[in-house]
């Protein structure tokens, strides 16, 4: 059976699936990965841009290459492997006005990517993106994500799995209180 835009969407934006966006188990990403794993590669390689020609299909893609890897590759360099991908799904839909017909959670997952980049201009899109659409929630995340880039330019939490070494500053904001971990 071909997995059409809309069959992702319906996964993700359901329950259980949205109750365990940011707090997932080892079960919702075997789950994910069972599921989506062969059309995450065939997305990684271009495949699938012909999803590109409307918003539910532009959401799809991005969901499928910025979501669902840090669910199937917890852990693993592989979790960020196609960010940059989704982050120019994200831009070219936000250019043809596709995130103005999606609701605020959809909206919000459209412009992750550009939460997830470590690149401090990406941080300053987010940040605008999510104040334009008085997405307020998603505001104060963005915000902190972009802090941290601004101050230590890439997020340490993803040292570790990256393979790079962390600075001392680093390694004593991965140890406070207010670190973020993923």
């Amino acid at each position: 059976m071909a997995v059409e835009p809309r069959d992702i969407i319906e996964f993700w934006f359901t329950e259980p699936v949205s109750q365990h966006w940011f707090s997932a188990t080892p079960e919702l990403d075997q789950t994910i990965a069972d599921r989506f794993q062969p059309l995450w590669a065939r997305a990684a390689e271009g495949q699938l841009d012909h999803w590109m020609t409307s918003a539910e299909g532009c959401l799809a893609l991005v969901i499928l290459l910025d979501q669902f890897p840090l669910n199937m590759f917890r852990g693993r360099p592989e979790s960020f492997q196609t960010e940059a991908q989704a982050r120019e799904i994200a831009g070219f839909a936000v250019k043809r006005g596709f995130d103005q017909s999606l609701n605020g959670a959809r909206r919000a997952f459209l412009y992750m990517p550009y939460m997830h980049s470590e690149e401090l201009r990406d941080q300053e899109t987010s940040v605008e993106l999510f104040e334009q659409a008085g997405l307020q929630d998603n505001l104060a995340f963005a915000r902190h994500h972009r802090e941290i880039v601004r101050r230590f330019g890439r997020f340490p939490h993803r040292n570790a799995i990256l393979g790079r070494t962390s600075h001392p500053e680093e390694l004593e904001y991965l140890v406070s209180d207010g670190a973020f971990t993923g």
